[in-house]
């Protein structure tokens, strides 16, 4: 099994940053991409950022493109998110996913690993 910590949330004016942090342990051996979705109050879960396992190949939600930027650390068990001016419908619970398989999904449905959620609140 692998499990999934997130950490680095907050409350942050808007035009602030953040910087999410998405920790595996356990049987890290079988990830291979680690993305990050979110969910608004009252809305779908939807799709942030993907990265492969080799950290190579990313791919972003439309409206984050040119603020959100994920990255892995060497070990490629960790997994960062690193957002800059945000905006009040960035806020949401962002969580982390793996899976063990390349697919650079954007859907939920693919990914087999969640950690629990960090709270993104952007104030106006």
């Amino acid at each position: 099994q692998v499990q999934l910590v997130e950490f680095g949330g907050g409350l942050v004016q808007a035009g602030g940053s953040l910087r999410l942090s998405c920790t595996a342990s356990g049987r890290t051996v079988k990830i291979q991409d680690m993305a990050w979705f979110r969910q608004a109050p009252g809305k779908e879960r939807e799709f942030v950022a993907v990265i492969s396992w080799s950290g190579s190949t990313t791919e972003y939600e439309d409206s984050v493109k040119g603020r959100f930027t994920i990255s892995k650390d060497s070990a490629k068990t960790t997994a960062f998110l690193q957002m800059n001016s945000l905006k009040p419908e960035d806020t949401g619970l962002y969580s982390c996913a793996a899976n063990e398989y390349y697919s650079l999904s954007s859907r939920a449905s693919a990914y087999r690993y969640w950690g629990q959620g960090t709270q993104v609140t952007v104030s106006s």
